[in-house]
Parts: structure tokens; C-alpha cells; sequence
């Protein structure tokens, strides 16, 4: 008799929103004395559904993100390049820490160097900006990594080379939403484990044939993709994503119900 098994579910972040001023007054009351503003809230509401719901591998933070970032690299203004790059860390720490005290094997996901849409006026050279950014993006997630954070989600709008090159490594993973062919044959050249939706399995699978795939993330997953990736891979290679946009408490709790096979 066929066993109802489980597999494993993998956050790749969420993007609640802004908070309506009634919910953000009510948070700051609760967290009064406390370093922390809208970006705090949404990290935390980001990250608390994951929690709840048994997500295996929770991840705060998303696009949103982006704010906290650009507030941290001192040498950039108005989302343009001014001057050599620093990073300010005294709030990525904070934020970090607040992730950390939610779940202590949590990830955190930012939006990868080129979703910020930043204008050099001052290397004037495409390799000399990626070497500042991608060195920018390293100091930013090593201090967030010293605190507690477990790892690192990248979100792109397409796969840049450069970026994969600079910041491809176990503890930072790369992700596509609506991934394509052409994207995910860049990533494969420097990532072997792939998120992509139940849409584009075999697609991973023909890439398969060229690349090295070591996992495959099935995002928003059901019965029918699950027995499609486990006819290529073994269970513990395959795991149920997720990345909410809305109404991520029932999101996750369906993610997490979805995540089932027979054997």
C-alpha cells in the first residue's frame, strides 16, 4: 500500500506590501523601544506566515528590499553612483537580528544588484561597476550571515553573467520568477539547483542534458508536476517552492498542503 509522503518546502521571500496605517500604528506600539520602522514590519510579515504554516526553509524579504539597500550603499544617490561605494551595515544588522529571533535557520532574500537600476556616473566601466556592486552585495550579506541569517536569495529580473560570476556561491541562491529558457541555461553555467514552475519541468529537464542539476525548486507545485520531476529525480531533490506576492497566511499553508507524493 502506497505511504502519503512529504516533501520538503523552500521559501524564496514574500512582498506583503506597505502595512495600512492602522496595522503599522498598532506594530510600533507593540515594538516600542525598539530600532525599527516599515522596513522591520515587513520583514517580520514577510517571515511570521512561513513560520506559522512549517515552512522547512523560511526566507524574510523580497523585492521590497530594496529600500534598505539603497540606504546602505554610501556612494549611491537617487539610485545613481556618485562616488566610490561603501556599505553602511548598522540597520542590515538590526534587521538581521530580527530575523534571526523570528527563525534561526531563516534566509533572506534581496533584490539582485541590477533590480536596483542604479547609474554609474562614476566607474564609467561595466566591469569596474559589477566588481563594486557585487563587492557591496558581499560585505552586505557576510554581516548579515555573521548574525544568523543561514542564506542568501537573489531576485532577478533576468540572469545577468556577471552577477552569477561575482556572487554564485552555496549560501546565495539565484532566482527568476517566470523563469525562461535562455535565463535558466545562464544560470545552469554557474548554479546547479534551479526554482523554476511547474509549467517549465521539462524544460529544466532538456537543460539537464547539458548542465549539471543537482535540485530542482518546483514552485507553487501540484500533484501532477510532483510525480513529473520524481520520474527524473529522487525525493530529497525535489523540493516545493514558494515566493508570495498576497494573502501569504493561506499561501504558505497551501504550499505546504501541496507538498505531497505516494510511494
Amino acid at each position: 500500500m502506497k505511504k502519503r509522503l512529504k516533501l520538503a518546502t523552500r521559501a524564496f521571500g514574500a512582498e506583503p506590501g506597505v502595512p495600512e496605517a492602522a496595522t503599522l500604528a498598532e506594530w510600533i506600539a507593540a515594538n516600542r523601544g525598539r530600532a525599527a520602522d516599515i522596513i522591520t514590519c515587513q520583514l517580520e510579515e514577510s517571515l511570521l506566515p512561513q513560520v506559522i504554516n512549517g515552512i522547512v526553509t523560511p526566507c524574510a524579504g523580497g523585492k521590497f528590499y530594496d529600500t534598505r539597500v539603497l540606504a546602505a550603499l554610501d556612494g549611491v544617490k537617487d539610485r545613481t553612483a556618485i562616488r566610490e561605494l561603501h556599505v553602511d551595515l548598522h540597520d542590515i544588522i538590526e534587521d538581521a537580528a530580527g530575523i534571526v529571533v523570528q527563525n534561526r535557520g531563516a534566509w533572506c532574500a534581496l533584490p539582485a544588484p541590477h533590480v536596483l537600476q542604479i547609474t554609474d556616473t562614476y566607474h564609467h566601466d561595466a566591469d569596474e561597476w559589477n566588481d563594486a556592486i557585487c563587492g557591496a552585495y558581499r560585505t552586505l550579506m557576510r554581516a548579515m550571515r555573521d548574525t544568523g541569517v543561514a542564506g542568501h536569495v537573489l531576485i532577478c529580473d533576468s540572469m545577468e553573467s556577471a552577477e552569477l560570476a561575482a556572487l554564485a556561491r552555496q549560501k546565495v541562491f539565484f532566482y527568476l520568477p517566470g523563469m525562461d529558457r535562455d535565463n535558466c541555461a545562464i544560470l545552469m553555467e554557474y548554479q546547479n539547483q534551479v526554482a523554476a514552475g511547474k509549467g517549465a519541468i521539462d524544460m529544466v529537464f532538456d537543460l539537464a542534458d547539458e548542465y549539471t542539476l543537482r535540485k530542482i525548486f518546483l514552485m507553487d507545485p501540484d500533484r501532477q508536476s510532483i510525480d513529473r520531476a520524481l520520474t527524473r529525480l529522487d525525493p530529497d531533490q525535489v523540493v516545493a517552492g514558494g515566493y508570495c506576492m498576497s494573502d501569504c497566511g493561506d499561501y504558505w499553508k497551501m504550499l505546504a498542503e501541496n507538498a505531497v507524493y505516494m510511494r
